[in-house]
């Protein structure tokens, strides 16, 4: 299972990788593990600002469909297009190509609630 370093997690499964006050956001490998083959992924809230923890989308599977929550409050600026037409690139490269939303943080300090890459270890093994 591949978890990396330079990321945070969530209870929840979702990943991010922060650059100054922009989070790109995605599911783990765990997560896309779990689910199986991704058929569709969906992100209505572009441009919108959500909180810490609220819904932002969607996920897709054969057999399931999964939402999406937001790691940290701020506003959806960018949404995964590839994902549109190829929404196995969730399943092929969780952590680089199946990306899925970038969000301008609201209040940085809630990344310090997240899980490093040994504590999401920790809960997976738990599950």
């Amino acid at each position: 299972m591949n978890i990396p370093n330079n990321l945070m997690f969530t209870k929840d499964h979702e990943w991010i990788l922060l650059e100054g006050d922009i989070a790109t956001v995605g599911i783990t490998d765990f997560a896309q593990g779990e689910l199986g083959d991704i058929v569709y992924v969906e992100v209505d809230t572009l441009g919108e600002t959500l909180d810490n923890e609220a819904v932002f989308g969607t996920v897709e599977a054969v057999k399931t469909v999964s939402d999406l929550f937001m790691p940290a409050s701020g506003i959806i600026e960018s949404f995964n297009q590839e994902l549109e037409s190829t929404p196995e690139l969730v399943n092929d490269d969780p952590y680089g190509a199946g990306w899925m939303i970038k969000i301008k943080l609201s209040n940085p300090d809630e990344i310090s609630s997240l899980l490093d890459s040994k504590g999401y270890e920790e809960l997976i093994k738990g599950e």
